[in-house]
């Protein structure tokens, strides 16, 4: 019995337990789950898709609240609902809005990656979540944690490079991290094909319909973010590809970790200098 235990190991893809020797997970079919090189730190998967999803939305909170404690006084009500709980302009703007005047003036490129973690609002960033929320799980299932986190980090900065060339000065917000995961949604369900891939096609094209319809009747939307979200999502989903089709491999772990490093890093950048700021005056 403790012969056996040592043997088994938990698969690096999927996390299940199976015996060390095994050439091929009997769960997820990776090859040689035993090999050391699959097992160290890096290239293990290292949040289930149910993890990261939610650590996600508390790290978009998590920026949100931050973003308020800058400017306590612009907390109350506002005609504007969307206006409702809004962090400063300011505040916004230290923390790593992106936009031309950030990239342009002061060569902030980190910003592309910051700003998908900024809100503007309490409605801004309850409707992005909800959406997070919703789509997150079915890029989970068919494309794997780190396929996730892939398309969520470079679908929000290639989404906000597009609305940049396109000459929005500021923008932020997670919704063109999210229409990357609706870029990849469609994606699949046209790829799949069959009754299953038609459904998740037809349902996720009318998300893409509400979307712009939404975009063009409220004012100050980023349809060129959404749109170069949704674009990177394709092109991404058909890069990647999906699990049906390749199963993650080390290289979608490697890419996954790099993502999530390099967010972290620019985060705690875009806070701790905004701190330094705000007590510089």
């Amino acid at each position: 019995m403790t012969d056996e235990r040592r043997k088994s190991i938990l698969c690096p893809n999927c996390s299940k337990l199976i015996s060390a020797d095994e050439q091929v997970c009997p769960h997820c079919g990776v090859s040689r789950p035993g090999a050391w090189w699959k097992n160290i730190p890096l290239t293990r998967t290292f949040l289930s898709g149910e993890q990261i999803i939610r650590t996600l939305i508390y790290v978009n909170a998590g920026m949100y609240l931050i973003s308020l404690v800058f400017n306590p006084s612009n907390m109350g009500l506002s005609a504007n609902p969307f206006r409702f709980l809004s962090p400063s302009s300011r505040a916004l703007l230290v923390l790593g809005s992106t936009g031309t005047v950030p990239i342009d003036q002061w060569h902030r490129w980190w910003t592309l990656v910051s700003a998908n973690y900024l809100h503007g609002g309490i409605l801004h960033i309850l409707f992005n979540m909800m959406a997070l929320h919703q789509i997150g799980p079915l890029v989970q299932r068919e494309y794997g944690a780190n396929r996730l986190v892939i398309i969520y980090t470079f679908g929000g900065v290639i989404g906000f490079f597009v609305s940049y060339l396109a000459g929005v000065r500021f923008t932020l917000g997670a919704s063109a991290a999210v229409c990357s995961l609706i870029g990849a949604s469609l994606y699949y369900g046209k790829s799949r094909g069959g009754t299953y891939g038609h459904a998740i096609y037809r349902q996720i094209s009318g998300w893409v319909l509400g979307l712009f319809l939404f975009g063009f009747l409220v004012p100050g939307i980023n349809n060129w973010g959404h749109g170069g979200g949704i674009g990177a999502g394709i092109i991404l989903g058909l890069l990647l590809g999906y699990q049906e089709r390749i199963r993650e491999n080390l290289l979608h772990k490697i890419l996954a970790a790099i993502c999530v490093i390099f967010t972290i890093v620019i985060l705690l950048w875009a806070t701790t200098s905004s701190f330094y700021y705000r007590l510089l005056g």
